[in-house]
């Protein structure tokens, strides 16, 4: 016993020097997750570069918010972004704070900033803290002042010196490559961020590396902006004091929202879309004085709701949900003003367009109609799959889910589907059981373009995967937050690629309008020798790979996941996975897409497939044959 005594004392001795006051940027950056969520490498829109991006971007909207600077400019080179707006500019004897001193802003006044976006002396020295080199200029009344960072150390700072620029502020930084490893910007993902910029805030002009984003129709424009199936009634656009809002329907399953605050993207919603939501069904319930259920007067639905908060409480640092529920210190609760500009509003505009609400009526009643229908088989379809669950016989289940919301990692977690044994076999034994589950299709799933959701039901693959991602009534208990299609790389692969992408655009298209589902890229050759190996993921890495190993080098062609051994897999699904994310666009429609792709016209298709085929020659073939 005096021995463990002596050792415990040994182990946990506490010193003064186990104290230690972090100075303000060494905390950002040995907790970064902190302050911008997950870090990543800008292959995802929710990493971490793009947080930083917006951090900047959150205080110039301020400005405009408050009435000064009409047009932003966004620009990003080799990595590198400078954002510059026209705003009153940074206080000059301020710039030293505002950008390296934490809990130092203006926000703290709600006079200065009545209902802002930025969070309260933060996010710029977060930015400055992440980054490699910083530079802040502040443009007032013909004068300016500079400062220059490096890793948020002062490397330069200049006085107060004359200038003919307008006001306003400008930003540069270059992620901290020790923390953003190998990470690009992705223009698709900064345009859509700054698309919401505009759609929030009608008559601001965004330049992004020279091209224009403008909106005069605000969420209307937004909403045009991403529908993918046609709206079955024009759209519903009400304005009031501190609230936007835009309603209309489509043909799709499932519901489909965009809910902002202060200018904030909040794509995990909050208490401002939870009350959007119920509001809608309780005023079209009552308009109609039928008692039909929410479900089906909201199935379909695509909508935006934008609110204005006076000092917003957001569950994160990312800002991604809400958590007030007060409008402000003096105001109403978020249901409550929502609530009741609903009744108001939507009633009024149901009572007035009466062409619109006998549509949505005839969207209703089909919605029920669908519902009742598969109401029988779904009770026992459920009770099915719970026991197949539970019986393992599909699903390799994983211990952290998305829907856990305070688990710290629960933004990790992902499912593979994968075909046949031997690959889910594979994947099984290589994951990460705390985050990565597996599924296992068995055979080429139902072509399911056409179908009612009543085959979700009855068959038992769909039933099955449905269960397993919890997302029978929406995505709001998704237990992964990537799902991962884990297939061959050869044409039965391929299409079952297509038949999975089917599923969910046909049944559950905001699955993929969230950005969930992925393609899992695993290598098509292994090029080794006995010194080395190199896996290559196409053709052209093969080609580098033969170039630096020489001669003598051994080549082996996958065919299959179940061809890559267990201790192979683990070099493709741990931190240096590549996936592919499914997204899509405006143009996308997904009737004509899937109609096209997956109907019964099969003779345009093949037409299609001929002229778009392309062959590639092998060069070292082709040297070999030459020689």
């Amino acid at each position: 016993m005096n021995e463990l005594n002596s050792y415990l004392q040994q182990e946990t001795n506490y010193i003064d020097e186990d104290i230690r006051t972090l100075e303000w940027s060494e905390h950002i950056r040995l907790r970064p997750g902190m302050y911008i969520g997950k870090l990543g490498d800008g292959t995802s829109p929710d990493d971490g570069i793009y947080v930083l991006l917006k951090e900047v971007l959150d205080n110039s909207i301020d400005e405009y918010m408050m009435g000064y600077g009409k047009s932003i400019s966004v620009t990003i080179d080799n990595g590198g972004v400078t954002v510059r707006d026209y705003g009153r500019g940074v206080p000059l004897n301020k710039v030293v704070d505002v950008s390296s001193r934490m809990n130092t802003g203006a926000k703290y006044d709600s006079k200065a900033f009545k209902k802002s976006v930025g969070l309260n002396g933060v996010g710029i020295k977060a930015v400055n803290a992440l980054s490699s080199y910083f530079k802040i200029v502040s443009y007032r009344e013909n004068e300016c002042r500079e400062v220059e960072y490096h890793r948020a150390a002062i490397t330069r700072e200049s006085g107060i010196e004359t200038t003919s620029e307008k006001n306003g502020t400008s930003v540069t930084f270059v992620p901290d490559s020790q923390i953003f490893a190998e990470y690009s910007y992705n223009d698709e993902f900064v345009e859509n961020l700054l698309k919401n910029y505009v759609f929030l805030n009608s008559g601001l002009t965004v330049i992004f590396n020279g091209k224009t984003f403008y909106s005069k129709n605000g969420l209307a424009d937004l909403l045009n902006e991403n529908l993918t199936t046609e709206a079955l009634y024009p759209i519903i656009h009400l304005k009031g004091d501190d609230i936007e809002v835009v309603i209309t329907h489509s043909n799709q399953y499932g519901e489909e929202y965009y809910s902002f605050v202060n200018g904030q993207y909040t794509t995990q919603g909050g208490t401002h879309l939870s009350a959007f939501r119920e509001s809608v069904g309780r005023v079209v319930k009552e308009y109609y004085n039928k008692n039909f259920e929410y479900s089906d007067i909201r199935s379909g639905i695509v909508a935006a709701i934008s609110i204005k908060v006076e000092e917003p409480v957001f569950e994160s640092q990312t800002k991604t949900k809400l958590g007030s529920r007060d409008m402000g210190p003096d105001g109403p609760t978020v249901p409550k003003f929502i609530g009741d500009f609903l009744k108001k509003g939507l009633d009024n505009y149901l009572h007035i367009n009466t062409e619109t609400s006998n549509i949505l009526l005839k969207k209703i009643l089909e919605s029920e109609k669908e519902r009742k229908a598969i109401a029988g088989i779904s009770k026992l379809a459920r009770e099915r799959s719970k026991k197949s669950n539970l019986h393992n016989r599909k699903l390799r289940d994983c211990r952290i889910h998305l829907c856990d919301p305070k688990d710290e990692n629960r933004d990790a977690s992902s499912i593979f589907i994968t075909e046949g044994d031997s690959a889910s076999g594979s994947i099984t034994k290589s994951r990460d059981p705390n985050l990565q589950a597996v599924f296992s299709l068995r055979g080429k799933p139902l072509n399911c373009f056409g179908l009612t959701k009543k085959i979700v039901y009855e068959n038992e693959e769909f039933n099955l995967l449905q269960a397993a991602l919890n997302i029978e009534d929406g995505l709001d208990g998704l237990r992964y937050n990537k799902v991962i299609i884990a297939t061959d790389a050869d044409d039965d692969g391929m299409h079952i690629r297509l038949l999975l992408m089917t599923f969910f655009l046909q049944f559950f298209p905001d699955l993929i309008k969230r950005n969930h589902v992925y393609i899992l890229q695993t290598p098509l050759f292994r090029v080794r020798n006995k010194q080395k190996t190199i896996y290559c993921y196409t053709e052209k890495e093969r080609l580098n790979a033969l170039r630096e190993i020489g001669k003598n080098a051994e080549i082996t062609r996958f065919k299959g996941l179940g061809e890559i051994s267990p201790d192979e897999f683990k070099h493709f699904i741990g931190k240096s996975i590549r996936l592919d994310p499914v997204t899509m666009k405006k143009e996308d429609q997904i009737k004509e897409m899937l109609e096209f792709y997956m109907g019964k016209n099969t003779m345009d298709r093949q037409t299609f497939i001929i002229e778009n085929l392309i062959v590639e020659e092998d060069p070292v073939n082709r040297q070999a044959e030459r020689q």
